[in-house]
């Protein structure tokens, strides 16, 4: 696989692991007492965002590094797929 499509493909898993990440341990200013004027009271009181990427780059390492062990490993073979998805004719 080259190293761009493998690039890729942990970029658009990060952004989907980090959207999944996001909501876990939120509490909203509202929960917490401590409403900040001119925020909406639902809006997080401390979102912990660099955590978060942190377990995000964590996360999808381990998931893209298991894709990526079961495609040189023969688990997955990526010409089968394109095939069936018609990417590419059938020889």
């Amino acid at each position: 696989m080259p190293w761009t499509t493998f690039a890729a493909i942990y970029f658009v898993t990060w952004w989907i692991v980090l959207f999944a990440i996001l909501p876990f341990g939120v509490r909203s200013q509202h929960e917490t007492g401590d409403i900040s004027p001119g925020t909406d009271p639902g809006a997080p009181a401390a979102p912990r965002l660099l955590a978060k990427a942190g377990w995000t780059t964590l996360v999808t390492t381990a998931l893209v590094g298991a894709f990526w062990g079961a495609v040189t490993g023969g688990a997955i073979d990526m010409e089968r797929f394109a095939t069936l998805w018609g990417l590419f004719p059938r020889h």
